[in-house]
C-alpha cells in the first residue's frame, strides 16, 4: 500500500486551519499542523514532509522567517513551500518567493486553488528520476525541450531560438509549476555573452511566445510577479 504524502500545515488562524486540514486529508493527504512559528520550526527540525503550507503571518516567529531559516540550513530540503498570505503586493509576494517559496496563494484563497498549487507542488518532487540511458528530453504538452543537444520543438517542429530565449525556456520548464521572479530569471539567463536587465526578461518571453507558436499558451504570466510553464496542459 502506497504510503500517504505528508503535508505541514502552519496557520495561526483555528478555521482556516481548521478548514484546510480537512480538504488535505479528504484529498488523502496525511496532515500534522502547527499553530505558531515556533512550533512549526519545531516540527520541521524533527520531521520530514512532502509539502509545507505556510501562513506569512504568524505570531512569533513569521513565514517569512521560517522559509528564509530551511532554504539558509538545508532543513527539509527539498520540500516545497506554499505560502498563504494575506499581503497581496507584488512586492510582498516576490519577497515570498526569492525568500525561497516555491508558489503561493493569497487571502482570501478559493479552496480549489489552494488544493490545485498543492497538487502541483507535490507532482514536481514525486516525478521519478530519468532511467540510466534515458535521453534527458523535458516535455511539457507538445513542447519538447532537449537540455544536451539545445533542441527545442513543438509538435515536432523545430524552433530556433537565441541563447538568451533558449535558456529562459530551460529555465522555466525545468521549474515546471514555479513562479519564477524576474530576479531569478535573470540569474538564470545571465552568462557568457548573455547580459539581462530587469524589464529586458519581459521583451525575451515575448519573443519567445512568438516563436513557440502553439506551445505559447505553456508560459504564463504571473502578473507583477514574473513567469511560470503549466502544469496542466
Amino acid at each position: 500500500m502506497t504510503q500517504a504524502q505528508s503535508i505541514l500545515v502552519v496557520e495561526d488562524e483555528g478555521d482556516i486551519r481548521d478548514l484546510i486540514i480537512l480538504h488535505l486529508k479528504r484529498d488523502g493527504y496525511a496532515v500534522d499542523s502547527a499553530a505558531d512559528g515556533e512550533e512549526g520550526m519545531k516540527k520541521l527540525s524533527s520531521m520530514k514532509y512532502d509539502l509545507i503550507v505556510l501562513d506569512w503571518m504568524l505570531p512569533g516567529m513569521s513565514g517569512l522567517e521560517i522559509v528564509k531559516t530551511l532554504r539558509a540550513t538545508g532543513m527539509n530540503l527539498p520540500t516545497p513551500v506554499l505560502m498563504v498570505t494575506a499581503r497581496v503586493e507584488a512586492t510582498d509576494i516576490v519577497r515570498g518567493l526569492e525568500a525561497g517559496a516555491d508558489d503561493y496563494v493569497t487571502k482570501p484563497f478559493e479552496l480549489p486553488v489552494l488544493l490545485a498549487r498543492v497538487r502541483a507542488l507535490l507532482r514536481r518532487i514525486s516525478k521519478p528520476a530519468a532511467p540510466e540511458g534515458d535521453s534527458g528530453l523535458i516535455q511539457c504538452g507538445n513542447l519538447v525541450v532537449n537540455p544536451e543537444s539545445y533542441d527545442v520543438r513543438c509538435n515536432g517542429e523545430s524552433i530556433q531560438l537565441t541563447l538568451s530565449e533558449y535558456k529562459l525556456l530551460l529555465t522555466l520548464v525545468q521549474n515546471r509549476g514555479r513562479v519564477l521572479t524576474r530576479d531569478q530569471l535573470i540569474d538564470n539567463v545571465q552568462g557568457q555573452g548573455v547580459t539581462v536587465v530587469d524589464r529586458a526578461i519581459d521583451t525575451h518571453i515575448f519573443g519567445l511566445r512568438k516563436k513557440l507558436g502553439s506551445c505559447a499558451d505553456l508560459v504564463e504570466t504571473v502578473r507583477g510577479v514574473g513567469y511560470r510553464v503549466k502544469t496542466e496542459i
